[in-house]
């Protein structure tokens, strides 16, 4: 990628590793033939956090947090969760993460109690825990009264929130999601984000891309993305800084960053 792959590493102090990270990103590149999709990213995610990836289409958000969930080996670099290699210690990993891609594979002939008991088949969980885990989780995600609608039925938003819950029911330390909440309704995207906060309250890191600004403030730390590369981080009001908001300080961002962009009409 001509133009960016010599440009230097962002680096931010608030985002480089302090011992207490659950995830540490070091210099990690994807590659695909001599399409760079992600270009010498680190960075590292605060224990407990919820951290937000935003930024143009085909940024490479999608491809980092697949490499992340131990989907994809990275070309370069290395990703550690909770000190362990991605690469090295896939299979520890797994148990570790939920991962929720953009289309999250929902049954669609299936009961919202099928569906959930289907993943806690695939994790090993019976008898008196798959009850209680069940109940818990279709609770707080609102779908109690549903358990036997069939998938295909709900909408969207109760769609998405039963995919959650499917990624939950194993309890894992880690959630990765990937625009969880693209195409949902107002309501049900701030529904979605109240049983994030409360799982962030009982201890769970949480990384996310979101196409939605508002989901970017809600954030604890946003790392920026364009053309594949990391191109500025913090705390969303580090990054608001003197616009007045989010979405101008990032257009200019990028305005600055791609020199390219200057006369264009760049929309997010």
């Amino acid at each position: 990628m001509p133009g960016y792959k010599n440009d230097p590493p962002i680096t931010n102090p608030s985002l480089a590793p302090t011992g207490d990270e659950a995830v540490t990103i070091d210099g990690v590149s994807m590659s695909y033939g001599d399409e760079v999709a992600v270009d010498n990213v680190s960075l590292a995610v605060q224990r407990g956090a919820i951290f937000g990836f935003v930024g143009s289409d085909g940024a490479g958000k999608t491809t980092l947090l697949r490499m992340a969930a131990a989907m994809i080996r990275p070309t370069i670099g290395t990703i550690r969760i909770n000190g362990l290699d991605v690469v090295k210690n896939r299979a520890a990993i797994k148990s570790m993460i939920g991962y929720m891609p953009q289309r999250f594979g929902l049954y669609q002939d299936l009961t919202v109690r099928e569906n959930i008991d289907f993943f806690m088949d695939i994790f090993g969980i019976f008898g008196k825990e798959r009850k209680k885990r069940r109940e818990r989780f279709l609770r707080f995600s609102n779908l109690l009264p549903f358990v036997d609608r069939l998938a295909g039925n709900l909408s969207g938003g109760m769609k998405q929130k039963l995919g959650l819950a499917c990624v939950l029911v194993h309890q894992p330390e880690l959630l990765i999601l990937d625009e969880p909440t693209n195409g949902v309704d107002p309501v049900s995207r701030q529904e979605f984000w109240d049983i994030l906060f409360q799982m962030k309250g009982q201890g769970m890191t949480i990384m996310i891309s979101t196409a939605y600004l508002d989901e970017g403030e809600k954030c604890d730390f946003l790392a920026l993305m364009h053309r594949s590369r990391l191109i500025d981080s913090g705390i969303p009001g580090r990054i608001q800084s003197h616009y007045p908001d989010l979405e101008e300080a990032m257009i200019n961002r990028i305005q600055e960053y791609d020199k390219e962009l200057i006369h264009d009409k760049f929309q997010l």
